[in-house]
């Protein structure tokens, strides 16, 4: 008889593309010991009551009880680490000025580890208990509090994806806040990039390296040169930011004469492990880039309203066949929940759909075919994050990472108004998705290990 570590029976909601979501009812999940998804039972499959039979007594089999349902884990492709020190703090002044007045003073604290240690543990065990299983994070200049990310991550069991932040331009960032120069900037990476890539080996669920330009304002030729070539040398993730707002869309202009999509991949940071977070000013040769080379958007759509000075059209980049995620941006965005980034997706493409400006004719108020649903927000969430980074995260089927989330819509202080015993499962999901909060969230798993369970 095969050994499998965990059996799951319950329904389940899983992605099967943007626009569908897939009800698995009452299906059986067999979890191996690598904590990959081994096989997928059906009611009707001719082994299932065999299986149920064999299992339903042993100690690592779990059943979800009536109300409970299964989600795959949430994908966060833009968490700033640091700033969760300063989240819902200085939103309501221009981004130029709340990075140097509010931002780069916190990120620089992180060179004191046990002041870095009190918020990243604090941080992780926040997007744990929101059911983000996976993050890719920004941390900062600082070589061994950006490491101390990642081994953070490692313990707590959630997928981290860690980047040590370049900023090596004196003329662009503040004296107390940056790489020394050039040199150190890519020695203190290729010495990240070996570090993280060596905890991996004893992290089941797996950390990585990520090269990490924080935006080319940020950052010399040489440096911007130098991380291209060290994420071919290691093969590792790449993030940073592209054309998120006017100012440093325009930026990039006047310094390349070209828009940030093709300046970043002259420098060799576009490709099939690189996300780029917000890129709300994407044209279409700069999408058509993005699709061409597999590079992914980063979606941040709470941050982006504060932020962005404008609303990003992922229908449009969809259409294009850019692969898209879903980030809170943290703390441009105030919210570590994806649950709410979600439902901000779809009301921000609603807005952008019918338009804002009421002096205007309906017919010209907006821009056509703009909306998403809250089904393709779901698959932001899940599946289209694990796509951005070539993982096999974020769907409930075989051969996929058991990240799951346990959703209990019956729990007393934050009870879903489900009413009828027979309520379509569609609509169950769509009052999941809006209605959800941190205490319906009640056991957490990453690869086959239960990393967060809510207290009673």
């Amino acid at each position: 008889m095969t050994e499998y570590t965990q059996i799951f029976k319950g329904t389940a909601f899983s992605s099967t593309s943007p626009k569908e979501v897939q009800i698995l009812k009452d299906y059986l999940f067999f979890i191996n010991a690598d904590g990959m998804i081994e096989k997928v039972v059906a009611p009707e499959h001719i082994d299932y009551q065999s299986l149920l039979d064999t299992y339903q007594d042993k100690e690592n089999f779990h059943q979800l009880t009536d109300g409970q349902y299964f989600l795959p884990g949430f994908i966060d492709l833009h968490v700033h680490a640091p700033q969760w020190a300063q989240s819902g703090t200085a939103l309501d002044i221009p981004l130029y000025d709340w990075l140097n007045t509010y931002t780069f003073p916190i990120e620089s604290k992180f060179s004191d580890l046990d002041f870095a240690k009190e918020v990243y543990e604090d941080l992780v065990n926040t997007l744990l208990a929101n059911g983000t299983t996976t993050s890719l994070y920004f941390a900062t200049v600082h070589k061994e509090a950006s490491l101390l990310l990642a081994e953070i991550c490692a313990e707590k069991g959630q997928r981290g994806l860690v980047g040590k932040v370049v900023m090596d331009d004196p003329e662009q960032n503040p004296d107390f806040y940056r790489d020394a120069d050039t040199q150190t900037a890519l020695a203190d990476t290729e010495e990240f990039i070996l570090a993280v890539k060596a905890l991996a080996k004893s992290t089941k669920q797996g950390v990585y390296p990520v090269v990490t330009p924080r935006f080319i304002p940020s950052c010399t030729d040489g440096a911007l040169k130098g991380l291209g070539e060290l994420a071919a040398k290691y093969n590792t993730h790449v993030q940073s930011h592209c054309s998120e707002s006017d100012w440093e869309h325009g930026y990039v202009q006047d310094r390349f004469k070209k828009n940030d999509a093709f300046a970043l991949h002259d420098f060799g940071l576009l490709g099939d492990k690189s996300v780029m977070a917000h890129s709300n000013f994407l044209n279409d040769e700069d999408a058509e880039l993005f699709a061409e080379t597999g590079t992914a958007v980063g979606h941040c759509p709470i941050s982006n309203a504060y932020f962005a000075n404008s609303v990003i059209p992922i229908a449009h980049l969809h259409s294009k066949g850019v692969d898209i995620g879903l980030g809170s941006d943290v703390s441009g965005g105030f919210s570590p929940s994806l649950f709410d980034n979600a439902r901000q997706a779809v009301m921000s493409s609603r807005m952008l759909e019918d338009g804002v400006d009421t002096s205007l004719p309906a017919e010209k108020r907006g821009v056509p075919n703009s909306r998403i649903t809250i089904n393709e927000a779901f698959y932001l969430a899940t599946a289209g994050g694990g796509e951005s980074l070539s993982l096999p995260i974020g769907r409930l089927e075989e051969n996929y990472t058991w990240d799951a989330q346990i959703i209990d819509t019956k729990i007393a202080s934050a009870k879903l108004p489900i009413f009828d015993v027979n309520e379509d499962l569609n609509d169950i999901f769509q009052k999941i998705m809006y209605l959800v909060r941190p205490e319906n969230i009640s056991e957490v798993w990453v690869q086959g290990n239960k990393v967060h369970e809510r207290t009673k």
